[in-house]
């Protein structure tokens, strides 16, 4: 947990040192393009008007009018002279006062342009100095900026030496609460421990004293009376009359209950097999145990009975008003009329067969079922590893591990058809080997990334041979 939180703060620090890089460069690049005051061109001259009184004074260059017409020598003369000069003058002088009121008509727009002139230089400046200044202010505002972050990053470093100087105190503090609750906590394990094993020879004892308590009715029954002596006892035993008495089979009960699982965890891990036996009549269940099985198949309607070597396993049965039979399940098979059976049922028994035994017992189960029956046996996974090495090898009663898909093909030799395997219990993710997170950015990512792939591959094919299904079922149909 520390690791990991000393690399968010390296991972957080370089993520501000690059921030804070972006920042300064964008900084000096803004000011860097700060603008500058263009020189702006002057305001044009003030219009020529010198000229414009003078102009208007001398356009007219001929009196009014025609002069008089006279009778005399001078009149006369007066008269030629204007007939010969008079037009070209007088065109002149319309010319001159067209020239003259034109120029009298542009002198306010001349004055007009001269002041819109003026103001746009102005305004044009005017704006220009704001648009600098602006600038100026806001690489002020930025540059003032840096100092109020640096001064704000001063404030929450404080802040956070003082929270993380708070937090490895409380981690402290609760490292030692957790190391006292761990130390607790081995302490309350061991009682644990001691109670359980003290429950398990409780609970061996009861069953020690109920499987004594049976073979002795059962002799009682056969002809030896209580308080007989060793020779009446022993003729007794060893007379053809009396059955053969095996005082460890309670011990298989028991391992039965300390390592397969109580009957609730087995009567739901069975449960799923009871659709294959709908509408099937006379099901055997053959090393039917403590009758799980059989329990499923009564609370669903399905006629069944079972058989069973272990004469304990016979009595917990029986107790419960279950049909069962103390019998090895080839002579009990061989003993039925063919195609009496509607279906054949075994858990957990193939792996305590020879497989002499077994190959005439897959014989003897399809000439006892009739067309259409249905044949399961389950067993453990062999090739799983795990159920191998936690399972097969921990009951010394186990003969031979059995590869599914050797069961298959005896199934399908003795004249089974439609024969499937299903694989039961799979290996909880928790017990499976994890692979390693992929990279997704690093300086070294593709190398780094070549070597996790090769190692989960590696995980893949692991997981493959000792983390799959712990169980399997085969299941042929006639």
């Amino acid at each position: 947990m520390p690791e990991r939180l000393e690399q968010l703060l390296a991972r957080l620090e370089q993520e501000r040192v690059e921030a804070d890089g972006a920042y300064h460069a964008a900084l000096t690049a803004l000011d860097r393009a700060l603008q500058r005051i263009p020189e702006i061109p002057h305001p044009p001259p003030a219009y020529d008007e010198q000229q414009i009184t003078p102009i208007n004074q001398a356009w007219k260059i001929l009196p009014n009018g025609p002069p008089p017409s006279e009778r005399s020598l001078k009149g006369r003369l007066r008269a030629f002279i204007w007939r010969s000069v008079g037009p070209p003058l007088e065109q002149q002088q319309h010319f001159n006062a067209a020239v003259v009121d034109h120029l009298n008509r542009n002198v306010a727009a001349h004055r007009e342009a001269e002041r819109a002139i003026a103001s746009l230089i102005a305004l044009t400046h005017d704006h220009i100095a704001g648009a600098v200044r602006m600038q100026q202010y806001l690489i002020q505002y930025l540059q003032t900026m840096t100092l109020y972050i640096d001064t704000k990053d001063r404030v929450a470093g404080g802040q956070a030496q003082v929270l993380n100087a708070a937090l490895s105190a409380l981690a402290d503090d609760w490292l030692k609460r957790w190391e006292s609750l761990t130390v607790r906590e081995q302490r309350f394990n061991a009682r644990v421990s001691a109670l359980d094993e003290l429950q398990s020879s409780v609970g061996l004892a009861q069953q020690t004293s109920l499987s004594l308590k049976r073979t002795v009715e059962r002799l009682l029954e056969h002809g030896v009376p209580a308080g007989a002596g060793e020779a009446t006892a022993a003729q007794a035993s060893s007379s053809s009359a009396a059955p053969e008495v095996d005082l460890d089979s309670f011990k298989y009960v028991g391992f039965e209950d300390a390592f397969r699982g109580s009957q609730t965890e087995i009567r739901r891990r069975l449960e799923e097999y009871i659709p294959r036996f709908q509408g099937q009549a006379e099901v055997l269940d053959i090393g039917c145990g403590r009758g799980e099985f059989l329990d499923l198949l009564r609370d669903h309607g399905v006629q069944a009975r079972g058989v069973d070597l272990n004469r304990e396993m016979v009595e917990v049965s029986k107790e419960r008003g279950l049909d069962v039979v103390e019998s090895d399940a080839l002579g009990y098979l061989r003993g039925l009329p063919d195609g009496s059976l509607g279906g054949i049922f075994g858990a957990q028994v193939i792996e305590h067969l020879e497989p002499a035994y077994l190959t005439r017992l897959i014989d003897a189960a399809f000439h006892a079922l009739r067309p259409g029956g249905i044949l399961v046996l389950e067993t453990i996974n062999a090739s799983c590893w795990l159920a191998f090495f936690e399972s097969y090898i921990r009951d010394l009663t186990h003969v031979r591990p059995i590869h599914p898909e050797t069961l298959q093909y005896l199934l399908r030799a003795s004249g089974f058809q439609h024969v499937e395997i299903e694989y039961k219990a799979p290996v909880p993710e928790s017990a499976r080997l994890a692979p390693v997170p992929v990279p997704t950015t690093s300086s070294d990512a593709a190398s780094y990334r070549e070597l996790v792939e090769t190692v989960n591959e590696n995980v893949t094919k692991l997981n493959a041979l000792m983390f799959t299904y712990q169980d399997y079922a085969v299941i042929g149909k006639k």
